[in-house]
């Protein structure tokens, strides 16, 4: 179900601006069909290994400042409109950084 370019998101099955009731009743639909408790002995390792993942999207999303870094790392911290790099996306020009120039305010 969820590979390596799977965001956290897709793993709960929410939109990725849900809140905090979603993700948590999306944690719980998933938990009572995938916990290793409830599923049959052939399918125990694979489902520990899919609510392992399933607990952590929930652990990460669930926490308002785990999410928000999570955020900005999957959406990159450059796709900021406001931000001043309107050169990144042209080979051979770079703008010089300094502090004044990385505030992204």
């Amino acid at each position: 179900m969820a590979s390596s370019t799977t965001s956290l998101y897709d793993v709960l099955g929410i939109a990725t601006t849900a809140d905090g009731n979603e993700i948590r009743a999306a944690y719980r639909r998933l938990a009572r069909t995938c916990h290793p408790d409830v599923v049959s002995m052939k399918k125990k390792e694979v489902s520990a290994n899919l609510f392992m993942k399933i607990h952590a999207a929930y652990s990460t999303l669930s926490d308002p400042d785990k999410r928000a870094d999570y955020d900005r790392d999957l959406y990159g911290r450059n796709n900021n409109p406001f931000c001043s790099s309107a050169a990144a996306g042209f080979p051979g020009y770079s703008i010089p950084r300094n502090w004044e120039t990385d505030q992204c305010w």
